[in-house]
């Protein structure tokens, strides 16, 4: 049997590998899924949004000290926040006057580790 020799990703010699098939259907992203998937990496592919997301990692954080520790302006912090929010990757919680911000929940961390051990691997 002729062994398939992949060469720039195409296969030599043209046969399917049923068992290839199978499996990536059942992970077939549909249209709308395959969107929304894009827009959260497009989201996170702002460096800045990336530190802001970090610093919410271990801790609730209010408006100002976020500006303070990214070094921005409070309103360009609360711009990134409110994209942030929309996409459903930080919530918060108002007291008073003053915003508190927190990761949405747990697959944002784990999303954040999973980057973070790629780029170590790189």
């Amino acid at each position: 049997m002729k062994k398939n020799k992949i060469d720039d990703g195409v296969c030599e010699v043209h046969v399917t590998h049923p068992e290839n098939i199978k499996q990536a259907l059942c992970h077939k992203l549909d249209d709308e899924q395959s969107q929304k998937l894009a827009e959260i990496f497009k989201i996170l592919g702002i460096p800045t949004r990336i530190k802001l997301l970090s610093l919410l990692i271990n801790e609730e954080m209010c408006v100002c000290d976020i500006a303070e520790a990214l070094n921005m302006e409070q309103s360009a912090v609360s711009h990134q926040l409110r994209i942030l929010r929309d996409a459903r990757l930080v919530r918060f919680r108002k007291e008073g006057k003053e915003a508190w911000y927190t990761l949405d929940d747990d697959h944002v961390v784990k999303l954040m580790a999973q980057g973070m051990e790629h780029i170590m691997h790189l």
